[in-house]
């Protein structure tokens, strides 16, 4: 893409397309394995540091082994006594075992095992009283032998805190608690240096536990306890206080017979409760008979009389009637109507049925008798009637308030019973109480470490070795802005690739000649060829213009712009083409010191006018190739390249010669090619093989926008075809192995 040419070439008739062009997105396997081969030593280095890392870590990793008791919630409870526990027992939640599992994971009950252990006292769990390793250790040796160390210092009481919580929180690191899948088991694990304190660790936590459970039921009684003795006490007194009113108001009333009367009125009472009960007695019994006559008369069976139904031998005979229709039912639903053992049970339901009938007919006549009987005996004693009225009146008005007194009194002692009770059951309690849990499995001294696991880290630290090799090719392809292919120069910069220069080194092992000499001693070579191949690309550069003067730059010194200038104008000189070099970097004079010339007057000299052309130029006697070069004192701070002189030498060699080529300066450092650029029928922009950074170039090209000049596109320098031919995919260099042979070297 021609950015800098203010004036678009016509485009050609048919363009050329890359039959191995992908399309945006397109994933290209080889792309990647070319890149992953030329950052192989990148990948090996940074996957064997990983992988040595991680084994180094692995063998001085301190092992550890891994105890771990079972305890399970126990939902079945032993009942001693068939009393109600102060504190219920656990349901069988699911959600109850998880909070039991944090439970286990508390603070609290870490401290119960630092403290039982005496954990605070164990390096392992201690940092104060470890011994130091490693680097600590040196500077505790220097201490010692200096007389710095002044040994262990009292800690505060605040400092002490501090340091026994770190150890409670290095003893939960190491313990690990889970419940098994959904089950009510849980799995308290603990990881320790040594198998034995493991071990020992974790049964403390689970015995612990247990015994946290135990205490916490232990406490809710004894407080129960103490509650209900201080309730009883109170209760004690009022019920005390309550029975002597009821004493004191008999007293005073003078009730204290069970009649309600007093001495002087017993002889009359007791004519009067005689008289009472046989008048009573004879409307009951008579109230008794006609009620039962009544139930005969409406048809009844007589079952439901009130003697019937409080006669013991009628509810025997009914308990076994219930049990014969028991069985009845039962055999009936077993063998059917006409069972022998069916038939039987029936007629002795029946018998029973006729004996219930005859005691009903003796009770109805023993009330005929009773009631008969009754009435004689009333109106024997019915005389003594009138006179105890007087003094029953007054001993029921007395009776209301020592029947409220007496319920007043009642409902204390059933209070204080009710309490007295619950105070002897809660303290049957105690000593008897029971854990919710119980241990399933002891943790046992493990035999084999937890960790490190050896062919697990190694595995692991394989995969991050993978990882990081990865990781580190794909971060160097992200971060390398230099140019490898011509598919780089096209994709990235967006303009033409015009070729690239080989390193000589890398296509002529064994010659010790310099590559301005190389290409005429050796003219079919490869690295010839490449230069023939730029000055193919050169005059092709604007399709329908002859391109005569060249313009080679780059963004930064070191490009090997002399070199390629001089290069290319020997072998365009080898083709039979009249072609010249002008030297047209003022501050370096390359040419000349490549050349070994130590010319007298030169660019500056002719377009001052003070020398001719043909006085300036110097011949390649190898070749025939012409050279402007600088002399010695040629700089001045004068714009010469932007003067008509300048014009009026390039227009002459134009005419004269068939190429020019002009070595101009970097662009980002010097100005002059920025003018001298537009003068050019093309710029050939030179960039070293994977060095020259991108940003450098698209710096460059910035600085060219706007100047009109034609920016023939990108040629790669200094290119090693040995590695190029193995990783630059996307390069025609890639192919080197299968056309080398065409060249002689």
């Amino acid at each position: 893409m021609n950015i800098y040419n203010p004036a678009p070439s016509p485009e050609p008739e048919a363009s050329f397309t890359s039959p191995r062009s992908l399309p945006f997105g397109q994933l290209d396997l080889r792309r990647l394995y070319a890149a992953f081969r030329r950052r192989l030593r990148l990948f090996g280095a940074v996957l064997l540091a990983v992988l040595l890392a991680c084994v180094l870590l692995t063998q001085t990793a301190t092992p550890m082994y891994t105890a771990t008791a079972n305890v399970m919630l126990d939902t079945r409870q032993e009942r001693v006594t068939n009393v109600e526990e102060v504190l219920s027992g656990l349901p069988a939640d699911s959600s109850v075992v998880d909070t039991e599992v944090e439970v286990l994971r508390s603070r609290q009950l870490a401290e119960r095992v630092v403290r039982s252990l005496e954990l605070d006292t164990d390096p392992e769990f201690n940092s104060a009283i470890r011994k130091p390793s490693g680097l600590g250790a040196v500077i505790a040796t220097l201490k010692g032998a200096t007389g710095l160390d002044e040994g262990p210092a009292r800690l505060s009481p605040i400092e002490a805190q501090k340091q026994h919580e770190r150890i409670v929180d290095v003893v939960l690191g190491h313990l690990s608690v889970k419940r098994a899948g959904l089950t009510y088991v849980i799995n308290v694990s603990f990881e320790s240096e040594q198998p034995a304190k493991a071990a020992r660790i974790a049964n403390k936590f689970a015995e612990l536990y247990l015994l946290e459970q135990m205490e916490a039921k232990f406490e809710a009684t004894r407080q129960a306890t103490r509650w209900l003795n201080t309730r009883l006490d109170e209760l004690r007194g009022q019920v005390l206080a309550d029975e002597a009113a009821v004493q004191q108001f008999k007293i005073a009333n003078n009730l204290l017979s069970a009649s309600g009367t007093n001495l002087t009125e017993q002889e009359i009472s007791n004519y009067n409760q005689t008289l009472a009960q046989a008048r009573a007695q004879v409307a009951e019994d008579q109230a008794r008979l006609n009620t039962a006559r009544q139930q005969l008369a409406r048809g009844s069976t007589g079952e439901d009389v009130g003697e019937a139904l409080s006669s013991p031998v009628i509810q025997n005979l009914r308990n076994k009637r219930t049990e014969v229709s028991a069985r009845v039912a039962d055999l009936q639903g077993r063998y059917g109507e006409r069972h022998p053992e069916m038939l039987k049970a029936k007629r002795e339901l029946q018998d029973i049925d006729g004996q219930i009938q005859a005691e009903i007919q003796r009770i109805i006549s023993n009330l005929e008798a009773k009631a008969q009987v009754s009435r004689e005996r009333a109106g024997a004693i019915g005389g003594s009637l009138g006179g105890a009225r007087g003094t029953l009146e007054a001993n029921n008005r007395a009776m209301v308030r020592l029947n409220e007194l007496q319920r007043t009194a009642e409902a204390s002692r059933t209070l204080y019973e009710s309490y007295l009770n619950r105070f002897k059951e809660t303290s049957t309690q105690q000593g008897i109480e029971q854990s919710d849990a119980r241990v399933v499995s002891k943790a046992k001294i493990p035999t084999g470490q937890s960790s490190p696991k050896v062919a697990l880290n190694l595995a692991l630290g394989l995969l991050l070795a993978l990882g990081a090799g990865v990781g580190a090719v794909v971060l160097a392809e992200m971060l390398d802005s230099g140019l490898a292919t011509a598919e780089d120069v096209e994709r990235r910069l967006e303009t033409a690739y015009l070729g690239a220069v080989p390193l000589l080194a890398s296509v002529a092992e064994d010659s010790k000649s310099a590559p301005i000499d190389y290409v005429v001693e050796k003219p079919l070579s490869s690295f010839s060829e490449a230069f023939r191949n730029l000055r193919t690309s050169i005059l092709y550069a604007r399709l329908g213009d002859a391109v005569k003067v060249v313009a080679v730059t780059s963004s930064l010194p070191g490009e090997g712009k002399t070199t390629t200038s001089i290069c290319l104008g020997r072998t365009s000189a080898l083709q039979g083409a009249r072609t010249i070099v002008v030297d047209c970097d003022l501050r370096r004079r390359t040419v000349n010191r490549v050349l070994g010339a130590d010319p007298k007057v030169g660019l500056l000299e002719v377009l001052a006018g003070e020398a001719t052309l043909q006085d300036a130029i110097e011949t390649d006697k190898a070749t025939g190739a012409h050279f402007l070069p600088l002399a010695k004192s040629a700089f001045t701070p004068k714009d010469v390249f932007g003067s008509q002189a300048m014009d009026r030498l390039l227009a002459e060699l134009r005419n004269r010669y068939d190429l020019v080529v002009l070595d101009t300066a970097p662009v980002l450092p010097v100005a002059d090619t920025r003018v001298l650029a537009p003068k050019a029928d093309a710029v050939v922009f030179l960039a070293r093989w994977r060095k020259t950074p991108q940003q450098a170039i698209e710096s460059a090209f910035r600085l060219l926008t706007g100047t009109g000049a034609h920016l023939g596109g990108v040629a790669l320098t200094q290119m090693d075809m040995k590695e190029q031919a193995r990783y630059g995919y996307g390069d025609p260099g890639y192919y080197y192995a299968e056309y080398k042979k065409y060249y002689v070297s």
